[in-house]
């Protein structure tokens, strides 16, 4: 009985601590779960926006009525398009919409509020070697009207100069200060870090653009087309010889890619002390014909990452560096650019992120469904058919 009589004076400490049990467990979970809604930090500049994000528990874009106004306002609670979205607090279940320019009116009013327009060129100028229609007579426009104009591209295939001589084969007029390319970026970033003085060399799975922006710099390299056809013989007993100067791997989009690359590549990375793993873009998917969207660069840099174990510094957009160096040596004002692209994850996150104004264009790799759709939470301000409808095409 004694017995029988602790049990029972002890039953209500065991309940009260089961239950507490219980409590603390529900709390963790939740908090658990929180953290892991929470999206995540983008290329060393905090937390992604609200604009790339639209759907998270904090700050959302609402979900506006289609052909509202689109000036750009700001005020204590954040963004706004005028008449159109606003940014405030929402729920989890709100989306945002971008504003369509779909008339000459709307063009109009995007068109005052910029002074300077980026366009990315895969897409959105071109098509593999296809040049988009309308786009001389909408350059031409844009230029009339006093607009600055520039061309940056992730496709590190060609060097600027590359990149120059392919607009002028396709009957455009630029001039060479107004094309940058991501192989342009990565010289550049190894410029900004003083690698030269190091004496170290540069591996290159990529295409003759890497190279020749390296030469400008009179930084020596190895790789590249030259690694085209080069295969290994595996037989007992051998080992691939890596040089073991090499400080840097730049990987930019190779259509030549093969397994000697790679292996030599994560050599370098792996076994020479201090080696950057540097790439150019992570584009997904890219365009080579018109015909049809190809593997891109994410998927070289992915064949990397997998054997190496580490993720690369990219040069190329979303980062950055591109716009850092349109604005230090034109003096731009952030404010008063626009971005325009076809990608989302890069073109526009690359507007979004480093306060520029965006614009998403239809003619390359995003749809309109896949825009609009409620899986996507990388937002532009507008969106466009094609850039013709700057001048109301």
């Amino acid at each position: 009985k004694s017995t029988e009589a602790i049990m029972v004076a002890r039953s209500p400490v065991a309940s009260l601590f089961t239950v507490a049990v219980i409590v603390s467990a529900v709390v963790a979970i939740t908090m658990l779960s929180s953290m892991r809604r929470t999206p995540p930090a983008i290329l060393g500049r905090g937390m992604v926006s609200s604009r790339s994000i639209a759907r998270t528990t904090s700050v959302l874009p609402i979900r506006s009525q289609r052909g509202a106004g689109l000036s750009l306002s700001k005020n204590s609670r954040g963004s706004s398009l005028v008449g159109g979205a606003s940014f405030g607090v929402a729920s989890s279940a709100a989306v945002a919409s971008p504003q369509k320019v779909d008339s000459a009116a709307k063009a109009k009013e995007l068109l005052d509020g910029v002074d300077t327009i980026i366009f990315d060129c895969d897409g959105v100028i071109w098509k593999g070697e296809t040049l988009i229609e309308g786009i001389p007579e909408t350059l031409d426009f844009l230029r009339q009207e006093g607009k600055k104009v520039y061309f940056v591209t992730n496709n590190a295939r060609k060097s600027r100069a590359g990149y120059k001589k392919k607009f002028d084969d396709l009957g455009l007029q630029i001039s060479p200060e107004e094309v940058l390319s991501s192989s342009f970026a990565a010289a550049a970033y190894l410029d900004q870090i003083n690698f030269k003085a190091t004496g170290k060399s540069v591996y290159v799975v990529g295409d003759v653009g890497i190279g020749e922006e390296l030469d400008l710099l009179g930084i020596p390299w190895s790789g590249g087309p030259a690694d085209m056809g080069k295969q290994i013989e595996l037989k007992s007993g051998f080992a691939l010889p890596h040089d073991e100067n090499v400080g840097a791997v730049i990987c930019g989009f190779d259509y030549g890619i093969n397994y000697y690359k790679i292996q030599y590549a994560q050599l370098c990375i792996n076994e020479n002390p201090g080696c950057l793993f540097i790439a150019t873009n992570l584009d997904a998917l890219t365009h080579l014909t018109d015909a049809q969207e190809w593997a891109g660069n994410g998927a070289m840099v992915g064949a990397l990452k997998g054997c190496t174990g580490k993720e690369p510094i990219v040069v190329g957009k979303p980062s950055p560096l591109l716009i850092d160096y349109l604005v230090g040596k034109f003096g731009l004002k952030k404010e008063r650019i626009l971005m325009v692209g076809d990608r989302l994850d890069t073109d526009i996150v690359f507007g979004n992120e480093n306060g520029l104004k965006s614009c998403l264009t239809l003619t390359g790799v995003t749809t309109e469904s896949k825009l609009l759709g409620a899986e996507n939470q990388i937002i532009p301000d507008v969106y466009v058919d094609s850039i013709n409808a700057f001048r109301g095409a």
